[in-house]
């Protein structure tokens, strides 16, 4: 069912399986891209109770499944902030991290992460980009933000659906320029961000913001996407906004993948 949402030839064999029994575990279409509310309802009553709430995996969640298959986990200490449903985080599990930490502002995710999680090297804990802190920081970390430019800012905390997934303010930019910021907190000395997001909400601020931060980012992946639901519910106030052409149906959505640099050895 995922082989064109989880090519082999694009990631490790066993990420892959492990990651479509993830996917298996959590959907039975990853390909809707943001599903309506009849979905959501049925969805919630095939499975978890409160799961209508949760970001299900979409083409996002498999480019980052991707970009995260082209690093060496073994190991590793991994965080996946944003976590949604908590494929990413399972993800890094099949990869070999030596320990994942899923982190989400929705209580919902949290739960759906922790039902997911298949051993005690994976945590499931509810925070916010913001405040979430580690005093290690991490090899690997991964981030599936929200990036849908919203008019009259972001959603609140806990919407009706599952909104507060993709609204990110008129900019889409609310939770990536907090991702930016406190990425040198997060990212060890040497580790690795890989995020995705929509070329709607500028992913040259991402990089530049990145690059200040001690960061050297390149793009490890990139999809073309129909608009949704939500995007096409926007399109007039996209195109009066100037974030899309007039006619445009498509979006495209980039994996940046951003390495910290280490501390040189004479201030260690």
């Amino acid at each position: 069912m995922y082989d064109d949402l989880l090519p082999a030839s694009l990631a490790g064999p066993r990420l892959v399986l492990a990651s479509r029994s993830a996917l298996d575990r959590v959907q039975h279409d990853p390909l809707v891209p943001e599903g309506t509310e009849e979905e959501a309802q049925d969805y919630e009553r095939h499975h978890r109770p409160g799961t209508r709430n949760v970001y299900r995996p979409q083409a996002d969640t498999a480019l980052l499944i991707r970009a995260l298959g082209d690093v060496d986990l073994t190991g590793r200490r991994a965080l996946d902030l944003c976590t949604g449903s908590g494929v990413i985080a399972a993800a890094a599990v099949a990869g070999g991290a030596r320990s994942v930490v899923a982190v989400d502002s929705c209580p919902h995710a949290v739960a759906a992460a922790r039902a997911l999680r298949t051993g005690p090297e994976w945590a499931a804990v509810h925070s916010t980009v913001a405040e979430f802190a580690d005093a290690e920081g991490f090899d690997v970390v991964t981030c599936n933000p929200p990036y849908v430019p919203a008019p009259g800012g972001a959603a609140g905390p806990l919407p009706g659906g599952p909104a507060h997934a993709w609204d990110a303010g008129p900019d889409g930019r609310e939770v990536l320029d907090v991702l930016c910021a406190r990425a040198a907190d997060l990212v060890a000395p040497g580790g690795i961000l890989l995020l995705v997001q929509s070329t709607l909400a500028d992913p040259d601020a991402t990089r530049r913001l990145l690059e200040h931060n001690g960061f050297r980012v390149t793009e490890a992946g990139r999809g073309r996407i129909p608009f949704g639901p939500v995007l096409r519910s926007r399109r007039d106030w996209l195109i009066r906004s100037g974030r899309v052409r007039p006619g445009q149906r498509w979006e495209t959505l980039t994996v940046l993948r951003a390495r910290r640099d280490p501390i040189p050895a004479a201030v260690r």
